[in-house]
Parts: C-alpha cells; structure tokens; sequence
C-alpha cells in the first residue's frame, strides 16, 4: 500500500486512502496512453492479471476475453509445444529480467516478430508477485532495416562489379569508401585508404592542387573538377603514375557535403591508340613498298631495253675497231676494244639484274642453282669495291676453303653483297681507320654464314633493332629501301641477315644462305626439289 505523509511526518487514513486511489488512476492513465507498446501483467502462474490499450490494439483481445487466462496462448505453436513460454518465466524469475526478440501470435492467428521485455516483479519481503511484459511489434522495423539492408548489398553488388574505379570522401577529401575495382586499379585494400585524404593517390604536382582546389570550392564554390569530365594523372600504390579519366559528383546527405569520384584507368586505352598509330603507319609503309614494288617493275620493264642496245652498240663499236695495221694506234686501240668489251659485259649484268628485280617484284619464279660460294663473292666483291682504293679503304678477304656449293639465285645473292659493300664504304667516308673485311664461314644449320664488317661510325642499337624495315635509314639522302630489300632476298632464301655492333667501332653485317648439300638431302626425302 502506498501512503501519503502528513507535513509533519505523521500517516493520516483520509489522506492515505486519497493518494493510493489517485496514484492508480494516473498509472492506469499512463499504461493505457502507451498505445504503442503492449503492457500487461502476469500472476506468478503466468495468467493475465493487467491489459493495457496498446496490448489489444496490438494483440487484439479485448480486456474482458483476455484477463485470467494462461499468457502461452501469444505463443507459437511450436513454442508452445517445446514448453518454452514457461521456460521465459524461470529465466526471468532468476536472472530478474529477460529482453529479447522472438515471434508471437496475435488473437486472428497471424505472427508478428515483437521485442519483448520480462521483468519479475516481489514484494518488499522479496516473494514473487507476477511478471511486468512489455511487448513492441517491431515487424515493420525489422522489414525495413532488411530492406535497407537489401538495398545496401544490392548497391555494393553494383559498385563491386563496375569496371570503373569509386571513391567516396567527405569535403576534407577524406575518403570514406574505396570500390573493389579501385582495389585493382590502385593496388590499395580498402583499409589502407579509407581514412586518409585521397590525395595519397595522385603525384606530388596533381596532390597539392587537389587540395587548392577544394580548399577553393568551400570558400567559393568555384568549380574545378565536379560535374565535368577531365584527363589526370594518378598514382598507383607503387608509385607508377598513369592516365585516368576523371568524373566527379556531389551529393549532401544529412548536411554534410559529400564527393564521389569515377576513375577510369586509361593505361589501356593508351597502349591501344600506340599500337594502332604504328600499325597505320606500317600500313602506310606496306603501301609505299606496294607502290615502288610496281614502280620498280615498270622501270625493270622500261630500262632492259635500253640496256639491250647499249650492250649492242658497244658489241658493234668493238667489231668496228678490229686490228689496227698502225703499230703506234694497236695498243691504244687494243684497250679500248678491251674497255668496250667490259661495258659490254657491265651492261649485259646490268640487264640480268633487272630482270631479277622485275622478276622478283613479281612473283616469279626465281634463277636457284648450285653456286660456288668464292666466285660468287668473287664478283660481287670486284663490282663493289668499285673506287674503294682511291677511298684510301683496305680490303680482308677471308673466304672459307674447300669450294662450299649454296643454292641461290646467284645474281640476287650479289646483289645484297654489292649493296652491303657500298654501304661500308659510305660509313668509313670520316673514319680515321678504314678496313672492310669480308668473311664466309659455315653455320650449324645447313648454312654458309656471308659477313661484311666496317670501322665506320657505327649504329645506335635503337636504329639497329629496325635497320631492315622499309624506309628506315641512316642516311640523309637515303630511301631506306636497300637493306629492307636486301631482307626481303635472303628470307626468299631462306635465310636470315642481321646487324652487330663491333666493339672497337663499326658495324658488322651478316647474312645466311643455304648449302647445297641441304638441299641434295631434301631432295632426297622429299622425292624432288620445289623451287
């Protein structure tokens, strides 16, 4: 019973009696006013002994259907049969209190998920006196954290699987979400950015304007980046910088101003526009071969019959001179003819050449036959050398004994030994010390190995790497379409030519061809020779 005192201290029964009855009515008032919460109370065997408003609008029984019955009827079925609705009133009978959320049922049958609190309730000797329950239906709670929840997974799913890099950050640049695809790119975990401003990601120059310009944007609200799309540079986690394209949003979520950053890596898309710039401009090369190929073959076409009549003028020039009677006149006419018969031999060479070369252009098919490989050098060395004595050039011939035998076109053959030849003795024109050497020696492969070697100023290995490429040159005046030739023969050959530095200085060009013994074995297996 709850007494009222007196100023003095003393208990007076109207008073008493006064108090008690208010008291109950102003509880009663607030129990019935919680019309959200279900509160009701329970004897100490668990029957319905107080039932608030908010337990009937919840529970849906009335005060009059519900008071004295057994409080296992909230319960599920399931729950009901495990014995579990008195197991909460032990728990709470021992431990003072019980809070948790569990299912229960309402008066129509349906289940709601409730949060509920079992408090025991003992009188002042300490003996139990029932149980206080308060009841929340938390279902629409619950279904809308799911849903936020839901939604949370749905858009980290999206994030996650979005090529493009994502960082969120605060208006300090402070980054507050790093994607998995920024993961990648970045070559950061998430925790070692989140956190930390997000000019950790871009170069030292790219950083500090970074900050300028937010630093701008707050006390201006001038605009640098966000809402446009910009080129930058940024920085992986090792240090490597690279381009990226960069688009900016801003959003303001419970007042506070937040950025969110889209990087592209552009790395990529770089290497794609390199390649695709040298592949048209190796295109543009195949057409320029394309169009001297048939400029070539034109001119092969147009210069053999000039060549023809040279060649039979200077025949008929020699007949005309005959044998001088004149004993002062014979010797001087004897060399003549002599010089006559040799441009007549020069120019007959000249137009087998271009028939090669038409030949070649062409497609056709080309002259291979077993050659000795030291006459062959032979001649091509004494055209090549041409004026090479007069350059103050001395020449090492160093020739492979025993005869080898390839199997070449002989005239294109020289035609790569005359080319090679005049290109060193252009590349010694400065040189102090001039020495071309020529050498033959045999290869492990079935293949006699032809080298030209030069002191001359040498070639930087950048331009070496591409020397046999269509007009890439050294030369001021050049075309860049010898050596690409030159190539373009021996790999007809099967072979292969390359370019080596030398040591001391100058630049050491080998070419291979094949023996003639491979062939005699192919031909063997192979029941004939396909040339």
């Amino acid at each position: 019973m709850i007494a009222s005192q007196s100023p003095h201290g003393h208990n007076t029964p109207g008073s008493v009696a006064g108090g008690d009855a208010t008291l109950a009515e102003e509880l009663g008032l607030l129990i019935d006013g919680a019309t959200t919460y279900a509160i009701y109370m329970l004897d100490p065997r668990g029957r319905v002994t107080i039932w608030n408003r908010g337990a009937e609008r919840i529970k849906g029984w009335a005060e009059a259907e519900i008071i004295g019955r057994d409080f296992s009827i909230f319960y599920p079925a399931d729950d009901i049969a495990a014995g579990r609705p008195h197991a909460d009133l032990a728990r709470a009978h021992a431990c003072g209190r019980i809070e948790e959320e569990s299912w229960r049922v309402r008066k129509d049958g349906s289940e709601f998920l409730a949060h509920v609190t079992i408090t025991a309730l003992h009188d002042d000797a300490g003996a139990l006196r029932g149980f206080g329950k308060v009841i929340r239906d938390i279902t629409q709670d619950k279904a809308a954290e799911a849903a936020i929840v839901r939604r949370e997974h749905h858009l980290r799913s999206i994030l996650n699987t979005v090529p493009d890099a994502m960082i969120v950050m605060n208006e300090n640049g402070i980054v507050s979400s790093f994607s998995a695809a920024a993961e990648l790119v970045f070559g950061y975990a998430a925790s070692d950015v989140i956190g930390q401003n997000v000019a950790m990601l871009m170069p030292q120059t790219e950083a500090r304007d970074h900050d300028q310009h937010l630093r701008t944007y707050r006390e201006t609200g001038e605009r640098h980046v966000i809402g446009n799309v910009r080129l930058e540079r940024a920085m992986r986690k090792g240090g490597e910088t690279f381009p990226i394209e960069l688009a900016v949003g801003e959003a303001s979520i419970a007042g506070e101003r937040i950025f969110t950053g889209f990087i592209r890596d552009l790395t990529n898309r770089r290497a794609t526009e390199r390649r695709l710039k040298e592949l048209q401009s190796e295109l543009v090369h195949v057409s320029r071969v394309s169009a001297m190929g048939t400029m070539a073959s034109t001119l092969a076409h147009e210069i053999n019959q000039p060549l023809t009549a040279i060649a039979n003028y200077l025949e008929a020039a020699r007949a005309m001179i005959g044998d001088s009677p004149d004993a002062v006149l014979a010797p001087l006419l004897s060399d003549v003819a002599e010089a006559l018969e040799l441009a007549a031999a020069q120019s007959l060479r000249a137009g087998a050449i271009v028939r090669r070369v038409r030949a070649f252009v062409d497609g056709g098919d080309t002259a291979f036959r077993d050659e000795r490989l030291d006459l062959l050098v032979e001649e091509a060395t004494s055209l090549g050398l041409l004026g090479a004595r007069e350059a103050g050039i001395a020449v090492a011939t160093h020739v492979a004994q025993g005869g080898a035998m390839v199997l070449v076109d002989r005239i294109q053959i020289q035609q790569v030994l005359v080319n090679l030849i005049r290109n060193a003795i252009q590349s010694m024109a400065a040189s102090r010390d001039k020495v071309l050497t020529i050498a033959t020696a045999p290869e492990r492969d079935g293949c006699m190995q032809i080298t030209v070697a030069d002191t001359g100023t040498g070639i930087d290995a950048a331009v070496r790497a591409r020397l046999f490429e269509a007009f890439a040159t050294t030369k001021e005046d050049g075309m860049g379409l010898g050596l690409s030739i030159c190539r373009t023969i021996v790999e007809a050959h099967g072979g292969r030519i390359w370019a080596e530095g030398i040591a001391t200085g100058g630049t050491a060009f080998h070419f291979t061809v094949p023996l003639a013994a491979r062939a005699d074995a192919s031909e063997t297996a192979d029941g004939g020779l396909h040339r």
